[in-house]
């Protein structure tokens, strides 16, 4: 496996394997990989001969008063298990290089940015969407995979994708869960037993619906 920091010579990379005819696969990531991100990764090596995982902390879509200097970090183990899937390149751009003196350009998608999530969290989306659409400019992927878990961003991003034409695909891989139903995050690090078990009741409350549903319940 490669570790490349410098987007330049990530993208001289990326278009030698394409000049190869090689299919290029790229798995957006903040790091501290659990499971769900491993799933990820082997969804992208099913799809195209090579595998880049970026492996970013972006500090443009945290908020103020949000998590960023205590955001989980674990940079020796995540190259581990990078390679453990067989990825071709981890990507780890520095700060400075993603954002450069003077930056100022955002991509935004208003309206589906302005409900949920983006209702509590605003500029977290354009954050997002601002990496995302650097980050698939550097690899020049021909397929990007996201997790279900953040729905409303992979919507966000398909937009963004659509209304750019942005010759990539973007994939979908299904929500990956802990044994007791929590989906995987790498923010589950924070929570006590208590809190954990307040952030099951969404995941049981479905999973109960569905059965209720399953059963031909349509009215309760």
């Amino acid at each position: 496996m490669r570790i490349i920091t410098s987007p330049v010579e990530m993208t001289a990379w990326a278009g030698e394997q394409q000049s190869c005819g090689h299919s290029l696969a790229l798995v957006p990531t903040m790091g501290f990989f659990h499971k769900g991100h491993l799933a990820l990764m082997r969804m992208a090596a099913d799809k195209a001969d090579k595998v880049v995982v970026s492996l970013f902390v972006n500090p443009i879509q945290f908020g103020p008063g949000e998590d960023l200097d205590q955001y989980p970090v674990d940079p020796e183990r995540d190259k581990e298990l990078a390679r453990s899937q067989g990825v071709s390149v981890l990507f780890m751009p520095k700060i400075e290089d993603m954002y450069p003196p003077g930056f100022q350009t955002v991509v935004s998608v208003p309206e589906l940015s302005r409900h949920l999530c983006g209702a509590d969290r605003p500029g977290h989306f354009n954050g997002v969407t601002t990496v995302v659409c650097k980050l698939l400019h550097i690899v020049r992927p021909n397929f990007a995979v996201f997790g279900e878990k953040d729905f409303q961003q992979l919507a966000v991003i398909r937009r963004m994708v659509t209304d750019l034409n942005m010759d990539v695909e973007i994939l979908a891989h299904p929500i990956v869960r802990e044994p007791d139903g929590l989906a995987m995050s790498s923010r589950n690090s924070y929570l006590g037993s208590e809190e954990r078990q307040q952030a099951l009741c969404l995941s049981r409350s479905i999973a109960h619906a569905r059965s209720l549903y399953a059963i031909g319940v349509r009215n309760t």
